[in-house]
């Protein structure tokens, strides 16, 4: 085999691959999206699930006593890293918002993973103030299919779900399934 030949071999080969591992990814995330599509149990346009969470002072909430308010509903716990890189934007939008949009923090309280207690003191050190809720039953999480977090869902003020995301939402997303 000469070199000229072996070079241009060598060089198909490697664009053959280069092609793989720019197109892999895109695959992926397409198959991710599906298999999210097809364990999520609401659909962007159906009317959002209703479930009962307690906010801190153990006031229950159910999210049809909101209708009329456009509501972000966000999945996280104290232990998921995403969870907590994104809590700082999901705060500054809040305070912009005021009561325009009602953030309905659902803490994935499970009694032993997550409890009220370490939720309370995480949001105590860190001085969020938005309003959290437990979901100590995990009746939102079912409704949801909250299986992974961060998830996060956007109910526009008739009560249908307009879109959500899985996964950790920056503030100019966060802003866009506002909007």
């Amino acid at each position: 085999m000469n070199i000229k030949n072996f070079g241009r071999k060598a060089y198909i080969i490697l664009a053959a691959i280069a092609l793989i591992a720019i197109a892999a990814p895109e695959s992926v995330m397409a198959q991710d999206r599906a298999e999210i599509e097809a364990t999520t149990l609401v659909k962007p346009g159906q009317k959002a699930p209703d479930f009962t969470v307690e906010l801190v002072d153990g006031q229950k909430v159910p999210l049809s006593s909101l209708k009329g308010k456009i509501v972000l509903i966000n999945f996280w716990a104290t232990w998921c890293p995403p969870c907590k890189s994104e809590l700082p934007d999901f705060d500054r939008v809040c305070a912009d918002y005021g009561e325009d949009v009602v953030f309905m923090m659902v803490n994935m309280t499970d009694g032993y993973q997550e409890t009220v207690e370490k939720a309370k003191a995480f949001i105590a050190d860190t001085g969020y103030t938005f309003p959290v809720y437990f979901d100590t039953e995990s009746e939102a999480a079912i409704a949801y299919n909250a299986t992974s977090i961060p998830a996060t869902y956007f109910i526009d003020a008739e009560g249908n779900l307009v879109v959500y995301a899985r996964g950790m939402l920056d503030a100019a997303n966060l802003q866009k399934g506002i909007d």
